[in-house]
């Protein structure tokens, strides 16, 4: 077992519902030497809450230590490992946190004019081209909050040129190793989803694409590299032959960690991509957001971009742009989520050109070691080097009734946390691993010999592998149940 095992105290907590007792509370404020107002006869009757049964009366250090200890429940890539493929879960610079929270920017008023702003719209405004170069595109917006925002963002753009030619079109190529929310993001926007089945390679299969690919296609959009790890070594063949029949080429930025300052998008001849800063650049991610997904193009869908655009006057002032007619429109109220756009400008300062180039040297170089170190214990679908992610599955513990989620559960009782397992789906089993560059070398072989002792367990007692985890405040749930039928209320208050 690893060092980084569960040990030592581990809080459990009631609910809050009926602790307390009546009088107890916290800090109470002055009178205010306002009127009172009876709330009944200021609000309509549905408006009021009903007593609640049970309603805790407790002090504020009560109520303080009730939420830490639960919040002491979650695993965070502050504690250890978090190898989540495709979600990029690296650690977040502090640096970058002490610069958002600058007073001139963390108390910029969202409706603040544009003369009192000047240093944050500078920041978006250079952020915009930096994210351009990296990525070999012309243009951006930076509004979308997230991934899946920057694609509905992206997918209107290419509604709104091939409307401008004549005809819109009426589907979306989607590889079957496409993440989830490309083909939800291609229905929002108007179009049928169509699967292109991937080749016995993992990468696109191009007679598919020649098949598939007529004038009543908009877009295809491609991973790349793909969710199993995999280069699309055929992307310009691939944007050739999109392009000769009219259609578009979306990239999921979602794995640009793993080429970052070594290949761009526009040189693959990508014609919009979005770009996950709470992945490659390095905010925080999880826990609802805020997040941020810029939306990168070319000069082709550069008048369609999203409004404001921040804009540098000939005097050398920044200012918000809305005269754009050909606009799709607004994406996000005022600008976007700028604290995010703050933390990402700092990483890029922080690492330079030299030092983004080697994020991606080392994500590639540390997904190629575990694959090495578990090569033999578990199964690898398909051959070959594989760039920042690894995909594994559980066909070998199969022989002995251990699966991907009993895999995934013995992780957690040896202080890691699951990988994404059974995604992409086109592999059976799978478990997708991804190191990224911040983890070091004693914290990889920790996990990997976690794995590998798991392997052995499955061989010689698969039956302890169905009980875990044994080692958290909650045994093994009932997913299934919990999902379809799930309990939204405390048993106090019914």
């Amino acid at each position: 077992m690893s060092s980084q095992s569960q040990q030592g105290l581990n809080f459990t907590e009631d609910e809050i519902f009926g602790r307390g007792s009546p009088g107890r509370g916290g800090y109470t404020p002055p009178e205010s030497g306002l009127p009172t107002i009876d709330p009944q006869s200021a609000l309509p009757i549905g408006a009021l809450r009903k007593d609640l049964a049970g309603f805790p009366n407790l002090t504020e250090p009560e109520v303080t230590r009730h939420y830490t200890r639960m919040s002491q429940w979650n695993f965070a890539v502050d504690l250890n490992f978090y190898p989540l493929g495709s979600c990029t879960m690296k650690y977040n610079p502090r640096i970058n946190e002490a610069v958002a929270r600058i007073s001139g920017f963390s108390t910029l008023h969202p409706l603040a004019p544009d003369n009192q702003a000047q240093g944050t719209l500078e920041v978006i405004y250079n952020l915009e081209r930096w994210l351009c170069a990296i990525s070999g595109m012309d243009a951006a917006t930076l509004q979308p909050a997230a991934g899946a925002h920057g694609e509905f963002t992206g997918l209107l753009m290419i509604r709104a040129a091939l409307t401008a030619r004549g005809n819109p079109r009426k589907k979306v190529l989607l590889p079957d190793s496409a993440h989830g929310t490309n083909p939800a993001s291609t229905v929002y926007c108007g179009y049928e989803a169509v699967t292109l089945p991937s080749g016995p390679d993992g990468r696109i299969d191009m007679a598919q694409l020649d098949r598939l690919m007529d004038d009543q296609t908009a877009a295809l959009m491609v991973t790349n590299p793909n969710t199993l790890g995999i280069f699309e070594t055929d992307i310009l063949e691939v944007s050739k032959l999109v392009h000769d029949r009219g259609g578009f080429l979306y990239c999921d930025g979602a794995n640009l960690n793993a080429f970052l300052g070594k290949a761009r998008f526009g040189d693959m001849g990508v014609d919009v991509a979005h770009i996950n800063l709470h992945k490659t650049f390095s905010t925080p991610h999880g826990g609802g957001g805020p997040g941020a997904g810029p939306v990168v193009v070319k000069q082709e869908l550069e008048p369609y971009l999203p409004f404001p655009l921040v804009e540098q006057t000939g005097g050398g002032d920044y200012r918000l742009e809305y005269d754009r007619p050909m606009s799709v429109g607004r994406v996000h109220g005022f600008f976007g989520n700028t604290g995010v756009l703050l933390r990402a400008a700092a990483y890029t300062l922080s690492m330079g050109p030299e030092g983004l180039a080697q994020v991606a040297e080392a994500a590639v170089i540390n997904a190629n070691y575990i694959r090495a170190r578990l090569e033999g214990h578990y199964h690898i679908p398909y051959p070959g080097h594989c760039m920042h992610e690894l995909v594994i599955t559980d066909k070998i513990q199969n022989e002995y009734g251990v699966t991907t989620l009993d895999i995934a559960k013995a992780l957690i009782d040896r202080g890691f946390h699951p990988p994404t397992i059974y995604f992409p789906s086109i592999a059976r089993g799978a478990m997708m691993i991804e190191p990224t560059e911040t983890e070091s070398l004693e914290t990889l072989d920790q996990f990997c010999d976690a794995m590998i002792e798991i392997a052995g367990e499955a061989r010689a007692n698969p039956e302890s592998l169905k009980a875990a985890p044994v080692c958290t405040v909650r045994a093994r749930l009932d997913e299934a149940t919990a999902a379809r039928r799930p309990q939204l209320r405390c048993s106090m208050c019914g």
